[in-house]
């Protein structure tokens, strides 16, 4: 069997040709990618519903905009939390009820009374559903050109404004995907 490298922590970024309307401009954020699959969480699919609304006493601690973003099409019954940690150094002892992922950016399990970690977390955001893949499905799909695999960065979970995301992204690229990140919504109207 062939090793998968993994991709965890780092950012799928919809490519213009990706024309699956549930990853439209999408960019996810891989919270897991190995030879069983891939699961990761969309970060620019905010919904109306506030965090406070579902999970009481974790609204206070959500980044703003304080809702629940749409983190793909699958489960979309079940929540994910995913925070960051600022300054986290692996010297430290990790903060209960947080799992690192990559570097600062770590899950949540929403089942931790907030209040024991209030002062540990730098943002958090929580996501309905996720977007899954199965052995190998990834890995075509970047290979056919459906997403762009760029590095992540902690600011990428809590971006203040998701609609700008997919173009930010995009634009701190040092190549020639720097320049997709003017690529007009509709083509056929340039």
């Amino acid at each position: 069997m062939t090793e998968v490298s993994s991709l965890t922590g780092r950012l799928l970024v919809a490519t213009p040709a990706l024309a699956d309307p549930n990853f439209e401009r999408a960019v996810v954020l891989l919270l897991d990618h190995d030879a069983e699959g891939s699961l990761g969480v969309v970060l620019n699919r905010p919904t109306p519903v506030g965090v406070g609304d579902i999970l009481e006493g974790w609204g206070e601690l959500a980044g703003a905009p304080g809702v629940v973003f749409q983190g793909g099409p699958v489960s979309l019954d079940s929540a994910l939390g995913v925070a960051v940690v600022p300054g986290e150094a692996a010297g430290r002892s990790l903060p209960l009820g947080w799992r690192r992922v990559h570097g600062a950016i770590g899950l949540v399990d929403l089942e931790t009374p907030p209040e024991l970690l209030a002062a540990a977390l730098g943002s958090l955001r929580v996501f309905a559903g996720y977007a899954g893949w199965g052995p190998g499905q990834l890995e075509n799909e970047v290979g056919n050109g459906a997403w762009y695999v760029v590095d992540s960065e902690p600011g990428d979970v809590s971006a203040p404004d998701p609609a700008r995301l997919w173009r930010s992204v995009l634009r701190r690229q040092r190549s020639e995907l720097a320049m997709i990140a003017t690529y007009p919504d509709d083509p056929s109207l340039n």
